[in-house]
């Protein structure tokens, strides 16, 4: 699949949450297209070291660990975009997880 497919369908995941989440904002299209590119540089640059510090963590809990790694990377990204804005932790979590199977969902639709 192409980077720039792949960029698409997470962006497109990240402006569905955006609507249905109060506490995350995306101010268009476009901007949940930074997110995505800024989203998978800071996954390709520090991703790695953080899975491979947590992976203790992930091993006791069967992988679900990732999703709070995917928060702390989403939570990264929202202090480089300006048009994104998520109000706390909590609603960072929460936003990565449904990113995380919307994503995956559209994925397997497509595809």
């Amino acid at each position: 699949m192409s980077l720039i497919l792949n960029i698409l369908i997470f962006s497109a995941a990240i402006f569905l949450v955006a609507q249905l989440l109060p506490a995350v904002r995306v101010n268009n299209f476009m901007t949940a297209i930074g997110v995505a590119i800024v989203y998978s540089l800071v996954n390709f640059f520090i991703g790695w070291f953080l899975t491979l510090i947590s992976l203790p963590f992930l091993i006791l809990t069967f992988w679900l660990f990732k999703f709070v790694l995917n928060a702390v990377m989403l939570w990264i990204t929202d202090q480089f975009i300006d048009g994104f804005e998520i109000k706390n932790f909590t609603w960072t979590l929460i936003a990565a997880v449904l990113i995380s199977f919307i994503d995956s969902a559209l994925r397997w639709a497509l595809f």
